[in-house]
């Protein structure tokens, strides 16, 4: 019965004003439901204080909240909270908290598992089980805002979507969340605040830039030649480092904005004085910044981190030719929390994925 209940938060206001309309209710009704379930983040109709009894329990019994609920939460040594999402259907996916002094920063899934079978990358080993809605994707910020308020006695004030999946593969629902997430009836979070990383779906960052949202956008570039980046991002073979290229300069055109290249450093693989070379040539009439990452370790992959110096080392040859370049340490490794290693471990976790 309760299955066969339409989730309330999939009307948007105007298909809640209508049904209230219907149900000969005061207009006024439904602009109070809409701030219960996005502003206030409600899960139980029952907490709708200023909604009459018994419009309460007619919304119980038409509708269903199918919020997301924090399963296990982990606390790493250098205050990184990790946070394992179930989901109404019991999929798992993790989500990121990562304090870093004034800044709170959530790093948000996309999907349940990931399709693009990176080869550095934990979640790139499992599958992908569904996109998540956009609601699930709302939930996620609601609830490590929470988490922050909680540990830190500090709101969110940045948001990446970094976790498990490709966003730009769950494009309207990324789309959706990031609307009732800056939204004042929302969280009224700045779009600026928020940066979807996609590992190179080249038209989708073309359409991201006609979307005039004002959020940062990251490619995951992690090789610069489609020789090297197919070996290790199979996502390449159908939109090449060319491709990838013209669709930033198309977004960097459109939107105004400059875009980060994230460059996870492998050691002996992407690391050495000519791979610095190729991304320089890359990066040549691209206004860009690069984040060289430091690599998290994940059980046979056969790749290790490249050493601190080889990573200034790469950075002072980018630098030298006027890029911008920061170093991105790890956060969270100890709890495989840090970027690459998000995989449902310690969760409990879908039979499907084993």
């Amino acid at each position: 019965m309760l299955a066969a209940l339409k989730d309330i938060r999939k009307l948007n206001l105007q298909q809640l004003q209508d049904v209230l309309k219907l149900w000969h209710e005061p207009a006024f009704r439904a602009a109070q439901i809409y701030e219960w379930l996005w502003q206030k983040h409600i899960t139980q109709f029952e907490d709708m204080r200023n909604i009459p009894k018994l419009l309460r329990q007619k919304l119980q019994a038409t509708f269903v909240i199918q919020a997301v609920q924090i399963h296990e939460t982990q606390c790493s040594h250098d205050g990184t909270l990790k946070c394992a999402m179930r989901l109404f259907d019991n999929y798992v996916v993790e989500s990121v908290l990562i304090p870093e002094g004034p800044r709170m920063t959530a790093c948000i899934s996309s999907q349940v598992g990931c399709s693009l079978t990176c080869a550095f990358c934990a979640t790139g080993k499992l599958k992908r089980m569904r996109n998540l809605e956009a609601d699930e994707i709302f939930d996620q910020v609601a609830l490590v805002n929470e988490e922050a308020l909680r540990v830190y006695k500090k709101k969110l004030s940045n948001i990446v979507f970094m976790g498990m999946g490709e966003p730009l593969l769950n494009y309207k629902a990324v789309i959706e969340a990031i609307s009732k997430i800056c939204s004042p009836q929302g969280m009224g979070i700045s779009p600026q605040r928020i940066t979807v990383s996609t590992a190179g779906v080249q038209k989708m960052i073309k359409q991201l830039a006609d979307e005039s949202l004002k959020v940062h956008l990251a490619l995951s570039l992690h090789a610069a030649t489609d020789e090297k980046r197919n070996t290790v991002m199979p996502i390449n073979e159908t939109n090449s480092v060319t491709a990838l290229k013209s669709a930033l300069q198309y977004y960097i055109k459109t939107s105004g904005r400059r875009p980060t290249l994230e460059y996870v450093m492998l050691h002996g693989f992407n690391d050495q004085p000519e791979d610095a070379r190729d991304l320089i040539a890359f990066a040549r009439g691209l206004k860009t910044k690069i984040n060289l990452i430091e690599y998290n370790p994940v059980a046979e992959t056969g790749f290790t981190a490249s050493s601190r110096n080889r990573m200034h080392a790469f950075a002072a040859q980018l630098q030298e030719q006027g890029l911008i370049c920061t170093i991105r340490r790890s956060r969270g490794k100890d709890i495989d929390a840090a970027c690459g290693q998000l995989a449902n471990r310690n969760a409990l976790a879908q039979p499907e994925y084993k």
